[in-house]
């Protein structure tokens, strides 16, 4: 019988299957006196079926089922990472909302699923992209099944850290996740909420992971309130750590201490191990708490530049032409092939025959080209670029563009702050001692071991604004008031005089001064007059008057001429 029990509950509850869960933090000092934080939280499991799950997210299983997503990102982010001063960040997202998602190659209609998918982390995260529709999002050339679009306006705070915070098996009660508070994140120079799952496959069998990822640069001389540059778990963060989490497998700490070379600082613990004789390494097992001292400012350079690095910005003057610059620099001794992926938006026509492409000043070819047109709201224009980059030169990419004009209902609340135009894309792959730090693994662990030659890096370029000509949105207001105030003191005059019929009534009472005479001549009558009447010892009569029977007294105002011949003859007396 209890053999009997024991197997129908195993069928009730389904087959088990495996997953692991790991908690890092990698802190880097950057030669310019930032500091730089990288939290990931790692769920691998071996099944592709989320219904059931202890670790992984049942919210965000159940929409990538739904959807059948294959592969995921999903970034979060408010400032700008600068590659020239700080080098290559861990994940490098531009600023606003960034989503680029993979489909199963079964899927029937991409993009009624990827317009559910954007619509359904949408309400998961408290985020805007249900604003993502064919107007701002492209398939790749190459991948059928393959969508991506970003949204540079959207605004990062804690209603996306919360719900966040929430797709942790330890939530933010326990663990490296307890360091996040709401305050110190959005109070950083820099940082990034990150969302990535992807297939894990070696010989035919798969896994699956999702990596939830925070990036936060913090300026050491304003954390430390003492104008040096020291600094700590505690000063950024607002805490120190208490409790681990007990559904990790395993927290730890890396600390890149490879600029102590040239800037040496003092650790406050001892590491349990060191990789690669420059990285420390800590086994959190309990309450820890790390900071560091700086003896002296940094004001150094950084001595690992990166070999290659871009910026963005736009030419022109007035508001009928302009021009968009892509400048890539590669500073390696090598020739690097690189592929450039513009994305503009429709309201900002390009002209194909305008594009240039110069290295160092001479006109080049490029490798090859995807020009896709764009569509008045239906279709952003889609620019695909594979150059080949020479050693120690700077390319150019430049194309000209118009500013149009649009419908008054498609400008924002505050339409002359500008329009924001999303980052450029530049891939390439370097070799990999050129960055410090490589991310193409799970694990924070495992990439710092990696052995490989070559790293693909994927750069995204700055954001920026562009001031459309905007009608003045004060005139319809300026009129609206005047036709209101006009109709107003002109309709009630004109309505009164057509609808009211005129009518002659008695006066109640007479206005100004005659009625002041009126009362005083009353109250002196019931001085005087009242003995002299009393004495007759009859009852005073009263007459009522009609209209007719009365006249206008200049002074005393409507009168009976009975009352005009008793004062006449009072008067006399």
């Amino acid at each position: 019988m209890n053999a009997k029990c024991l197997g129908f509950l195993f069928v009730f509850i389904g087959p088990a299957y495996s997953e692991t869960y790991s908690e890092e933090l990698f802190i880097k000092p950057l030669a310019t006196g930032y500091v730089y934080s990288f939290f990931q939280f790692t769920v691998i499991r071996e099944d592709d079926s989320f219904k059931h799950s202890t670790l992984f997210p049942h919210s965000l299983g159940d929409i990538i089922d739904r959807f059948h997503v294959a592969e995921l990102n999903v970034d979060l982010t408010s400032g700008l990472w600068r590659h020239k001063s700080w080098g290559y960040p861990a994940v490098d997202a531009p600023s606003g909302a960034e989503i680029s998602a993979r489909f199963h190659n079964d899927t029937q209609d991409v993009d009624k699923n990827w317009y559910g998918l954007t619509n359904a982390l949408s309400g998961l995260l408290c985020t805007s992209l249900n604003f993502i529709n064919s107007a701002n999002s492209y398939e790749s050339s190459s991948d059928r099944v393959y969508r991506y679009s970003n949204l540079p306006r959207e605004n990062v705070c804690t209603e996306n850290l919360t719900p966040w915070k929430k797709l942790l098996p330890c939530d933010s009660t326990r663990g490296l996740s307890s360091l996040l508070n709401s305050g110190r994140v959005h109070n950083a120079n820099y940082h990034s909420l990150g969302i990535h799952f992807r297939p894990l496959c070696l010989a035919g069998k798969c896994k699956y992971e999702l990596r939830q990822t925070v990036s936060l640069v913090y300026d050491s001389v304003f954390i430390s309130f003492n104008n040096n540059y020291d600094w700590s778990l505690r000063k950024m963060f607002g805490t120190g750590l208490f409790k681990t989490c007990p559904l990790a497998d395993y927290s730890k700490i890396y600390l890149d201490t490879s600029s102590n070379s040239s800037v040496p600082y003092l650790i406050s613990q001892e590491p349990d191990y060191m990789l690669k004789n420059n990285i420390a390494v800590y086994n959190l097992n309990g309450i820890f708490h790390l900071s560091a001292i700086v003896p002296r400012p940094k004001i150094v350079v950084s001595e690992l530049r990166p070999l290659l690095y871009t910026d963005r910005f736009i030419t022109g003057f007035g508001q009928e032409y302009g021009g968009l610059v892509t400048r890539i620099y590669n500073d390696h001794k090598s020739s690097i092939i690189a592929t450039v992926i513009e994305n503009i938006p429709w309201f900002l026509p390009i002209y194909y025959h305008t594009l240039k492409v110069t290295s160092n000043g001479v006109r080049v070819t490029p490798k090859a080209l995807i020009y896709k047109p764009g569509k008045g709201r239906v279709r952003i224009y889609y620019l695909e670029i594979v150059l080949e980059l020479a050693p120690r030169s700077v390319t150019e990419i430049s194309v000209q563009f118009d500013y149009v004009f649009l419908k008054w209902q498609e400008y924002p609340p505050d339409a002359n702050h500008g329009f924001y135009i999303g980052s450029a894309i530049v891939k390439a792959t370097i070799p990999r001692h050129a960055t410090s730090l490589t991310f193409d693994k799970s694990l924070i662990v495992d990439n710092l071991n990696s052995t490989g030659s070559d790293y693909l890096i994927c750069l995204k370029t700055e954001n920026f604004i562009i001031t459309l000509p905007t009608p003045d949105f004060s005139m319809p207001y300026n009129v609206i008031c005047l036709a209101c105030t006009v109709v107003a003191l002109a309709f009630g005059p004109i309505h009164n005089i057509t609808t009211k019929r005129l009518k002659l009534t008695t006066a109640k009472y007479v206005p100004g001064l005659a009625s002041v005479a009126q009362k005083l001549y009353v109250w002196l009558e019931n001085i005087f007059w009242s003995k002299k009447k009393n004495k007759t010892g009859k009852a005073a009569v009263v007459k009522v008057f009609v209209p007719e029977e009365l006249s206008y007294h200049p002074t005393l105002g409507h009168v009976s001429e009975e009352f005009m011949k008793d004062k006449v003859d009072y008067i006399a007396s």
